[in-house]
């Protein structure tokens, strides 16, 4: 199983990298003894001779030793005489720390990402097909995209049902010609003879018939014209009353 920490062997030091690093921070450990030379050969020894080395754990160690070059090279180098500013110095650590989480996050990313040949595979040879566009569109992308939001648009709205109007022949139309025709025909006469001529078979014809037995029933109450029916649902028949006669 592979293990998360870099064991080291150095003069003074003798464990895990990460410890050692800790070990430093806290002035626990003499950095005068520590060889950084042989931290980077052991370091890059472990990372040549493993066959497979997560890319966070190397990342991991990178910065830890670079940690520890950083401070030991802080006991090396002479003082300038200015002392460094706490804030600084802990801005600076805050800073590189979370460069450090950054760095681990993205290495975690790639780990996880599939990896080809692994995880997916390309395909193989190619089917040896020949395709032919048979549809003759020529179409670029902003066409389609506004012939898809007017389609959008159109399945959107409201439409509202609006039936056609129609004129239908009213009763008082009837009675009008009734008063004008009835002397013009002959002394017994079917109900539809007074219809309009100009009319459409079905709702208007039967509208109509409707309109002029009710205006031949007004004039038949008033004893304008005479109305008789000699069977169930056989034709009526219409007649001149007796005071269309005495005028």
């Amino acid at each position: 199983m592979e293990s998360d920490a870099l064991v080291l062997q150095l003069d003074g030091f003798e464990g895990p990298l990460d410890l050692l690093l800790e070990l430093a921070r806290a002035q626990k450990v003499d950095l005068h003894k520590i060889s950084i030379l042989a931290l980077v050969e052991q370091f890059l020894a472990v990372i040549e001779g493993a066959r497979r080395v997560r890319l966070e754990l190397a990342a991991d160690w990178l910065v830890m030793a670079a940690w520890l070059t950083w401070l030991k090279s802080r006991l090396l180098l002479p003082a300038t005489g200015e002392p460094e500013d706490a804030e600084t110095a802990a801005e600076i650590l805050a800073a590189r720390l979370i460069d450090l989480q950054t760095v681990r996050a993205a290495a975690a990313w790639m780990g996880k990402r599939p990896q080809l040949g692994w995880d997916e595979f390309a395909r193989g040879t190619p089917e040896d097909m020949v395709e032919t566009d048979r549809s003759k569109l020529r179409l670029d992308m902003s066409s389609l995209l506004s012939a898809y939001l007017a389609a959008r648009r159109r399945a959107g709205a409201k439409v509202q049902y609006k039936p056609k109007p129609m004129t239908y022949f009213s009763v008082q139309n009837a009675l009008e010609r009734l008063q004008r025709l009835l002397g013009s025909m002959p002394s017994w006469s079917s109900l539809e003879a007074f219809l309009p001529d100009n009319l459409a078979g079905g709702l208007p014809k039967r509208a109509a018939l409707s309109a002029t037995l009710v205006a031949g029933l007004e004039m038949a109450r008033s004893g304008s014209l005479i109305l008789r029916q000699e069977t169930n649902f056989g034709p009526i028949l219409v007649h001149k009353g007796d005071n269309e006669r005495d005028e």
